[in-house]
């Protein structure tokens, strides 16, 4: 007689992005422990490919491909995971750079949401007969711009994974028809104005934002903003 096959509950999360809704399980022992070896390695490819693979596994559609999620979407499901996993309400430590104390900030999990800065078009215009489509970067580009170490060339990157297609005199091109290069080039040969228009939209992207806090023993009161990949995995 094997041992028993324990039944987990599921629950559902509407993915920012797409507001799609998904259904998922708990993380167990097996993903905590992919977790945990993410976070000793502190990589920042390293603790993305750990969250997707987390992700995957506790899926309960197959039709699901993380991939073709966002950053923003990737951070937001990870923390309702992590909530509908372990607990809810966790406890940060933070020692004050002011009285050198720490200081232990609740923090409640469901209270985490994806901000949006502000309302900018997916449509930047070239000319009168000209114009491209933005879209979000999937995390399928992840790979590619992990190695680049100069903050120029990765936002470059992360603009030309924006352009979804580009319209000309009625006519559409989808990039995903061309070859990295080929778009590489179309981005530099823009000029300065829509290039100008990528960028905001770039900077204007949804993102998971959360502000905490604490008054410290002289009375100064502290904020601090969770906002990257890193902030929200050590939430973990």
């Amino acid at each position: 007689m094997g041992l028993p096959v324990l039944i987990h509950p599921t629950f559902s999360l509407v993915l920012p992005s797409t507001q799609q809704k998904i259904s998922f399980r708990p993380f167990l022992v097996k993903e905590e422990k992919i977790l945990l070896i993410a976070q000793a390695g502190e990589e920042p490819g390293e603790i993305v490919r750990a969250l997707k693979q987390v992700i995957a596994n506790c899926i309960t559609e197959e039709s699901i491909n993380v991939d073709t999620f966002t950053t923003f979407d990737l951070e937001y499901f990870f923390i309702k995971l992590r909530a509908r996993s372990v607990q809810n309400v966790i406890t940060l430590s933070y020692r004050d750079n002011d009285d050198s104390k720490v200081y232990d900030i609740e923090v409640n999990l469901d209270d985490i949401d994806v901000k949006y800065p502000k309302q900018v078009s997916n449509v930047v215009e070239i000319s009168p007969i000209s114009s491209i489509k933005l879209k979000y970067p999937q995390l399928s580009i992840m790979s590619e711009v992990e190695k680049i170490d100069d903050a120029v060339n990765f936002n470059f990157a992360i603009m030309q994974a924006c352009i979804e297609s580009v319209t000309d005199n009625g006519i559409t091109h989808n990039t995903s028809d061309f070859s990295s290069e080929e778009v590489r080039q179309f981005l530099e040969s823009l000029d300065v104005k829509t290039y100008q228009g990528i960028q905001e939209y770039v900077e204007a992207m949804p993102r998971v934002e959360h502000v905490i806090g604490y008054t410290n023993s002289n009375g100064k009161e502290v904020k601090i903003t969770l906002k990257t990949l890193t902030d929200f995995f050590t939430l973990g």
